[in-house]
């Protein structure tokens, strides 16, 4: 079933370095601008798409997420081939690509990171994560009422 995790990977690669070269024809830029960051986003959407919608049987899923690990490596590889002292050479817009790419992840982050947190959850974890940071700030100490109360649960 890992084949299906490669033809997944191929078709994300495909599509992500196809409009990475078409960024770099509208940015009149000779070089692929993001495809591969494209590409991965793309793999990572469809992961989550199939997995939604029941598409990825236990087989087909772990042939995926198989190929989801490797990918880092994959990007890593396919990003150091490319001509960056040519793109850079093309002008700055280049840089202007850069920071504002840089930028839109740093908001996709942020977006995806207030979306997805569990409210109900992180009030009743709240009182743990305090008393942790008590101790590891070295605030709380034997005596304090909080002590007892920790020491009567333990029991």
């Amino acid at each position: 079933m890992t084949v299906f995790g490669v033809a997944l990977l191929a078709i994300c690669t495909l599509i992500g370095v196809f409009i990475g070269d078409l960024l770099g024809v509208a940015l009149h830029v000779k070089a692929n601008v993001g495809g591969v960051g494209i590409a991965m986003m793309l793999l990572i959407v469809a992961r989550v798409w199939l997995t939604r919608h029941g598409g990825l049987p236990s087989g087909i899923k772990l042939g995926v997420e198989f190929w989801a690990t490797m990918y880092i490596p994959i990007v890593v590889a396919m990003a150091a081939q490319q001509n960056v002292v040519a793109a850079v050479r093309g002008g700055p817009i280049v840089v202007i690509a850069a920071f504002g790419s840089i930028a839109l992840c740093f908001g996709a982050v942020a977006l995806i990171g207030r979306l997805g947190r569990d409210r109900k959850h992180e009030t009743e974890v709240e009182p743990e994560l305090a008393h942790g940071g008590k101790i590891i700030a070295g605030a709380f100490q034997p005596g304090d009422p909080e002590h007892a109360i920790v020491a009567a649960k333990e029991v």
